[in-house]
Formats: structure tokens, C-alpha cells, sequence
């Protein structure tokens, strides 16, 4: 199984912990924002300091996104193991290794994404596709994650990070790039894109798009000037609500509002063959619609999660086009700010939390 617990690591004399090879001095603490049930705010609590188990890493974490899937899980749309701590795009630095680590040494800066584990066995997994593991572990919904000082991951999940970007503007690269990119990656040959809900995910895969020679179209909810000025600035061709039709049709859609009505309307602007790609974990119930919008082998498809061979690939493509995410920091006590600000949709890129 690839999925690992909590080590206890041998005590040493003088009261000290042996942690990679090295001792350290027992009773320390780490500081998180914990949900101790859907609906309420963050609580803020202090614990012991966690100790990697075999295979292994504790960081320090430097900034972590604050992604729309935290939100959900914090207004309990989607339900896991509580109380638990968020945040699964996590910047850090490796302070301590379980035995077995080999792949980082202490010091490393690394990036830690959703997908914590898989089970490395079942037919998805044989297959390739441990996006689908029927048996996945999630940072920061079924093992805590990165609204902490500290946090503990499987080192064959966490990712290097490319020199190009700081800490803060990396962060949001570790999911609403992620999954933005496995979106992107399942229009096929898409020459014109819809993209539905312009924030965080949105406006990196448009920077993407843009720079390997697509159109992009971009849709806000109504009345939303500044994320449609936003979404031109960007290089986007067309900005507009998503209950107007763009000047010409589209050869894809990706919809990363979670909005089911979103659904029909994306439907009824791609073209014969086009395709609607729903980008979020959750959404809203469709609505019904004729059949006569989905004929002509249009289809409609979800995303779920990633690979690790996503989070390498879609990396060094940020590199590579030199990709910029515009993020809003907040300090780590103010996470429940942070939710609230993303609840509201008055968001413009990306929320990062900081210590």
C-alpha cells in the first residue's frame, strides 16, 4: 500500500528524537487552523509536532492556496474524516525525513498537491490513472494539510518546485494549476476555449492556453466588470456573463464555477463534436435541457483529481511560459477571512495564507 500513517521514531538519551539520521529536542508544537465541523469557522489549534513515518517528510510550511475545494469542504458540501486540517497547496521545506526518504534532503522546498496516496494496486492505478484510485488519500480532507505551521506527507506525492516562482505565487500552481491543466488537457485539440468562472484556476490556464496559441473566452457571473477586465488584460478575446453569447462558438468549454445551471449554457455554445469539461469536485444539480443541445456528439465529461504526471508536466510548462498567478496573501490566523472572501466571489486570481 502506498498509503503511510504517522511514524514514532526511536528516542535517543538526553530526551531527543532521532529524525532522518539527526536528533531533535522532544515537545515542540505546531500551530493549525482546524475544522472541527462543517459550517463553523476554523478553530485554531496547537498540537504536538508531527513525526514523519517511513517513507515520509514533515514541512515547514512557507504559504499554502486557499482553493474553492477548502471551501467546500468547510461548508461541508463534500464530507470527510473531522476534525481535520485544509489546504492542499501547500510551499514548503523539508525539516525532517522518515526512514526510506531518499528522493529530498532536508533543506528541499517542495510542493504537496490533493492527491496524498494511493493504494498502487487497484485496476485504475495498474492502469495509469491513480487520479481514480479507489482507494486515494487527500491532503487536507482525509489527512490534514496545509493550514498549519507544519504538515506531514508521502515524499512520492510531493512535487519540486521550479526556481521561476516564489513561494506565495507557487502555491496556487498546486491545484487550481493542477486540475486546470488536466481540464485543458482533455479538450483535446480545442482551438477555442470557454472558460466559466474566471478566478483562480481560470485565470493561470488561461496564461497557458493563450501562450500555446488558443483563443480564449472568458465568462463571469453577471455583472462582474473586474474579472472581465481582468480576463482582457490577460489576453483573453472576449469577456463577458455567463448567460451571453460570445461572438462566435466554441470548440470546448471548461467550467470551473460550481454551478450546475453552468452546464446547459456551456452546452449550447460549443460547436457539433464540442465538448463541456466540468472542472470542480462539487457542483450544483443540472438542470435539465433538450437533447436536441447535446446531439451532434457533443459530450460533457468531468475532471477528477490528478496524476503526478500532471503535476510534472503542467510544472514545467509554468516555467516555461513563465506563467504568473496573482494571488491576495493573508496570514495563516485569518483563514477564516480567507474562506469568506472566496464564499463572496469578489476574488481576483488567488488567495494564499501565510505563517
Amino acid at each position: 500500500m502506498a498509503i503511510v500513517g504517522f511514524g514514532t521514531p526511536a528516542t535517543v538519551g538526553n530526551g531527543r528524537k532521532m529524525i532522518g539520521g539527526k536528533a531533535r529536542p522532544m515537545g515542540q508544537t505546531m500551530i493549525a487552523m482546524q475544522l472541527d465541523a462543517p459550517g463553523e469557522p476554523l478553530r485554531r489549534v496547537e498540537r504536538p509536532m508531527p513525526e514523519p513515518g517511513p517513507g515520509e517528510i514533515r514541512v515547514t510550511v512557507d504559504a499554502c492556496g486557499v482553493c474553492r475545494t477548502d471551501l467546500h469542504i468547510a461548508d461541508g458540501d463534500i464530507r470527510g474524516p473531522l476534525p481535520i486540517v485544509p489546504g492542499h497547496e501547500i510551499v514548503g521545506r523539508v525539516d525532517a525525513k522518515g526512514v526510506g526518504v531518499r528522493r529530498f534532503r532536508l533543506g528541499d522546498r517542495v510542493g504537496i498537491a490533493w492527491l496524498a496516496g494511493t493504494c498502487g494496486t487497484c485496476s485504475y492505478c495498474r492502469d495509469g490513472r491513480e487520479n481514480l484510485c479507489d482507494n486515494p488519500v487527500f491532503t487536507g480532507f482525509t489527512r490534514d494539510g496545509g493550514f498549519a505551521s507544519h504538515c506531514i506527507a508521502d515524499a512520492r506525492y510531493c512535487f519540486p518546485l521550479p526556481d521561476a516562482f516564489d513561494d506565495l505565487h507557487a502555491a496556487p500552481l498546486l491545484c487550481a494549476g493542477l486540475i486546470g491543466y488536466r481540464a485543458y488537457r482533455l479538450t483535446a485539440e480545442a482551438r477555442r476555449i470557454g472558460l466559466y468562472g474566471f478566478g483562480a484556476a481560470a485565470h493561470i490556464l488561461a496564461q497557458l492556453a493563450l501562450a500555446e496559441g488558443r483563443t480564449v473566452i472568458a465568462f463571469t457571473r453577471e455583472g462582474d466588470s473586474a474579472g472581465q477586465d481582468f480576463a482582457r488584460h490577460l489576453g483573453c478575446q472576449w469577456a463577458g456573463s455567463s448567460i451571453e453569447d460570445p461572438p462566435d462558438l466554441l470548440d470546448a468549454a471548461i467550467i470551473f464555477a460550481p454551478v450546475g445551471a453552468l452546464v446547459p449554457e456551456a452546452l449550447r455554445r460549443v460547436r457539433k463534436r464540442g465538448r463541456v469539461v466540468c472542472a470542480g469536485i462539487h457542483m450544483s444539480d443540472i438542470p435539465s435541457f433538450p437533447y436536441a443541445d447535446l446531439w451532434e456528439e457533443r459530450s460533457i465529461m468531468s475532471v477528477a483529481n490528478l496524476t503526478r504526471a500532471d503535476g510534472s508536466d503542467f510544472l514545467a510548462l509554468a516555467a516555461k511560459y513563465a506563467i504568473e498567478t496573482h494571488v491576495t496573501p493573508f496570514p495563516l490566523r485569518r483563514a477564516n477571512a480567507a474562506l469568506d472572501l472566496l464564499r463572496s466571489g469578489k476574488v481576483e486570481g488567488a488567495l494564499v495564507l501565510h505563517p
